[in-house]
């Protein structure tokens, strides 16, 4: 472990999947996914991804993982490399980074009781000495995700979707994680559910050190466990920032229309809703320039061939857009 350097360091990823057609099966088109996203996570810091679905978050997850071949860019985990490692280097690796995905029943085998859903990577990883020493890990995991005991002895599904998200969460524990991606994972749960993880989640954090990746289309629940977020829209970040930066002052007209979007706490505070236009475009034949053009009140001639890069705002604050390069901030609707 490398205390100096960031723990997941992210750097111009790109994921383009090709399209294959006619006779001889050939790439006759490419779906850009992710194309150039770069980030760093700390030791115990959340970092939110957040964005319209379709947006590539969660292929940035999985490119992350290695459940596929990169395009391009560069990966590094506690300042070492790992999109180029082979098959039998990542093993080490993945002890080191767990999923928790979005649909806690689909991720869990039904045939397995959980006893062994929890003792499948202790033994995977040779964490467990014996019998005895492997059932008092599997229950002090659950004992950590606030189970009772006897749920060892149960299928998936004779839980509930928050119980078997717990039990995603303790196999995502199990290995020793230093860094767990969170796909959508409580998306599919009841707002009181829903509320109670992100509740433990923050509590695993603070017991144990972890750094969060947390992929999420909902600003109202990142913001009550995140230290910084990044949106993403059509492949790329466009604002990246601490939270309450980001949810003070955005600056990219994107994040301020997804903000608009968020309910408030009291009934009678009023917020200007921002309503996008038209539907977002094709992965396949992404606009040029700004790729937010097609959709942004404020766009101007600028924005339409020449594409924003990601630049400092303020300390810690970046954001893709020409808007900020505008004398005064003069960020008036123009018509399109």
């Amino acid at each position: 472990m490398n205390a100096d350097v960031a723990l997941l360091e992210v750097n111009g990823l790109k994921k383009h999947f090709p399209i294959h057609g006619g006779l001889f099966g050939r790439e006759t088109a490419r779906v850009y996914a992710v194309d150039g996203v770069s980030f760093s996570i700390q030791r115990g810091e959340t970092l939110s991804l957040v964005g319209e679905s379709g947006c590539g978050k969660s292929t940035v997850g999985r490119a992350i993982l290695r459940l596929f071949k990169l395009t391009e860019g560069e990966v590094y985990l506690d300042g070492e490399r790992i999109d180029i490692m082979r098959a039998g280097q990542l093993r080490g690796m993945r002890k080191r980074m767990q999923v928790v995905f979005q649909d806690p029943f689909s991720s869990l085998n039904p045939r397995m009781k959980v006893r062994d859903i929890l003792a499948e990577p202790l033994i995977n990883f040779g964490m467990a000495s014996g019998r005895g020493d492997l059932t008092a890990k599997v229950e002090a995991l659950i004992d950590k995700v606030r189970l009772p005991r006897d749920a060892i002895n149960r299928f998936p599904h004779e839980f509930s979707g928050g119980q078997r998200q717990r039990i995603g969460i303790a196999r995502a524990l199990a290995p020793g994680a230093d860094l767990i991606i969170c796909d959508e994972a409580v998306s599919a749960l009841d707002v009181s559910v829903k509320a109670q993880i992100i509740n433990l989640l923050a509590d695993l954090q603070d017991e144990l050190g972890l750094a969060l990746l947390f992929i999420s289309h909902d600003l109202a629940t990142v913001e009550h466990l995140t230290h910084r977020v990044a949106v993403m829209y059509l492949g790329k970040i466009v604002e990246l920032a601490d939270r309450r930066g980001l949810f003070a002052q955005p600056h990219h007209p994107y994040t301020r229309a997804l903000l608009s979007a968020v309910p408030v706490p009291d009934p009678a505070a009023k917020r200007q809703r921002i309503i996008l236009t038209g539907d977002v475009p094709s992965p396949i034949n992404p606009p040029s320039g700004c790729r937010f053009h097609t959709r942004c009140p404020y766009v101007f001639a600028r924005c339409r061939v020449e594409e924003p890069v990601l630049r400092t705002i303020t300390d810690g604050h970046l954001s893709a857009c020409h808007l900020d390069q505008v004398p005064d901030a003069q960020v008036l609707p123009l018509a399109s």
